[in-house]
């Protein structure tokens, strides 16, 4: 048995194909010809968007639009005039050869990316990866592995299965993926999701593990990867498969209603989303508006502050595409671990207590009126609200508050139009935001769990260190009863409180949730389903049973044990 991190759900039995990495390395030199050099780089980018423009079409016929964008993402960003520029001026003026010049510049993306505590922009650096491995193989005359050729019954067995890869699956002959990267954001989870394909991702040395034409089961719920299967293994698995998939048509029942729990309270459903284009799949997941819109990706992948006017077209997009929906905007969350290169960032030893978030706004007052403004504008077409993240005392929620004002007024001195009464809100996401949650919400307009980051400010626990990963769990009772007090002091001032952090979507917590009184749960897109199916389970008097039993438990083993004997 092999472990990794479930991706995909549903159960996929069949046998391994090995998907083998060529070697793209090389010897760096310096080119005295830049301009033969710049034209052989510039045939690759050529014969790359060339390639890639036909694997995003059959990406599209094979799953849809939002996926092939990922696809033609790519070509927009290696035709970006930063990174593209970069690369030819590294040719041209620095003598480099293509493909150090490639991977240079590329590099610097990557780990821009990778240092951000965000999934979404992690899976950039994902993405330029991906680029820069492929026109390398140009560059190289090295011919990518396909695989549209699998024959039917095939698990899919790589380091990383790229989106360029999954451009030629034939979903009828791929039951399974296995991979040794990615996480449950990646593009390989995102791409195995939308084939509908069974996919376990993260299992280590899997490639060197498993042997090509050996029968495996894939379990994209559990994140099992079962090695040389018995018959009953087989059986109880196949069994599980079809129970899988009548459950997925069942929840289809649950698309098009309201989110209402089994004593009839009501509930919003939103999505977290990441660009204007989420917000298209958040209405396609039959999401009832946005509770969470990261703005940071605006400010990633260039080389300079995107204007008021760029702002204002990404939310006023977002904003039409829901159609009258909420939408909440977080401002800018960066800084810290967050570094983009033209902010001039200092490094800190410990970014996650540093100058990041609300707190690098109020001191970068143009940056942040700019953004708020943008915000107010795009007000006139939707029902947008402004969130604040990292508040830790009043004074920044009112500092914030009193540059909202300032950009209303110079919106109504240049005659623009804008909702005067656009709700302001806190992202409580840290302890201290709980502990004085009563003051508070007598100034906010709503709240917004982060349960991400309140485990982790509340715990003292980095949830990438595995050495105090036992620590890092909503389920702790300290954690139970900082989201109990924040929703108990909305509601005594009449706000609604919702909850955008992973826990939202988690069976255990919801009947948690419903007992304390959330107004809103706030998913990723393919768990809106599911979420609505789970709180139409529960009634206001079972839930109340539940947390009552909870709240009354001294660990996290208590809690989970009892949570999963009746979830």
């Amino acid at each position: 048995m092999l472990k990794g991190i479930a991706a995909s759900e549903g159960i996929g039995i069949g046998k391994v194909m090995i998907v083998e990495e060529h070697s793209l390395e090389y010897t760096p030199k310096t080119v005295t010809d830049t301009a033969a050099e710049l034209a052989r780089y510039r045939d690759a980018v050529d014969k790359f968007c060339e390639e890639t423009t036909e694997q995003a079409d059959a990406l599209r016929k094979s799953t849809g639009d939002k996926e092939a964008e990922i696809l033609e993402g790519h070509i927009q960003m290696i035709k970006d005039p930063f990174m593209g520029g970069e690369i030819e001026k590294l040719i041209e003026e620095g003598g480099q050869c293509a493909e150090a010049a490639l991977e240079q510049m590329c590099n610097m993306f990557i780990e821009m990316f990778s240092a951000v505590d965000d999934d979404v922009t992690q899976q950039r650096a994902a993405d330029v990866k991906d680029i820069k491995s492929a026109i390398l193989a140009i560059l190289l005359g090295i011919k990518v592995v396909k695989i549209s050729d699998a024959p039917a019954g095939t698990v899919l067995v790589a380091k990383e299965v790229t989106p360029s890869m999954t451009a030629g699956i034939n979903k009828e002959n791929i039951v399974g993926i296995v991979t040794e990267t990615g996480s449950q954001t990646s593009h390989s989870a995102i791409l195995a999701r939308a084939l509908e394909i069974p996919a376990v991702l993260s299992v280590e040395k899997a490639t060197s593990t498993l042997s090509s034409g050996e029968q495996i089961i894939v379990d994209g719920s559990t994140g099992d990867v079962v090695t040389a299967p018995s018959e009953a293994e087989i059986s109880e698995y196949s069994a599980k498969r079809d129970a899988f998939l009548r459950e997925k048509r069942e929840l289809e029942n649950y698309r098009g209603k309201k989110t209402v729990s089994a004593s009839g309270e009501e509930y919003e459903l939103f999505c977290n989303i990441g660009t204007p284009k989420d917000a298209t799949k958040a209405m396609e997941a039959d999401g009832e508006g946005v509770g969470l819109f990261r703005t940071e990706f605006l400010f990633m992948d260039r080389n300079a502050l995107p204007t008021e006017d760029e702002q204002f077209e990404a939310y006023k997009q977002a904003a039409l595409v829901l159609k009258g929906k909420g939408l909440i905007i977080r401002t800018l969350d960066i800084g810290g671990d967050k570094d983009i290169p033209y902010l001039g960032l200092e490094k800190e030893e410990n970014p996650f207590m540093g100058f990041r978030a609300i707190r690098y706004c109020l001191k970068n007052r143009d940056l942040f009126k700019s953004q708020i403004k943008a915000i107010l504008r795009a007000s006139a077409f939707g029902d947008i609200r402004i969130m604040f993240p990292l508040i830790t005392a009043v004074e920044e929620l009112r500092a914030g508050k009193a540059l909202v004002e300032e950009a209303k007024a110079d919106l109504r001195a240049s005659g623009i139009e804008f909702n005067e009464n656009i709700p302001v809100g806190v992202m409580t996401e840290t302890a201290a935001s709980g502990v004085i949650a009563h003051l508070l919400a007598k100034e906010a307009d709503f709240f917004s769990i982060g349960t991400n980051d309140l485990t982790g400010y509340t715990m003292a626990a980095d949830r990438g260190n595995s050495d105090v990963a036992y620590l890092y769990s909503p389920f702790q009772p300290s954690v139970l009863i900082m989201i109990k007090r924040i929703i108990e002091c909305g509601k005594a001032e009449g706000i609604p409180v919702g909850m955008c952090g992973e826990a939202a979507a988690n069976p255990m917590m919801i009947p948690l949730l419903i007992s304390f009184g959330l107004t809103e749960f706030s998913v990723s897109a393919p768990s809106v389903l599911k979420v609505r199916k789970n709180i139409a389970k529960w009634t206001k008097d079972e839930a109340d049973k539940v947390a009552e039993k909870v709240m009354s438990m001294a660990t996290e083993a208590e809690v989970l044990d009892y949570l999963k004997g009746i979830v």
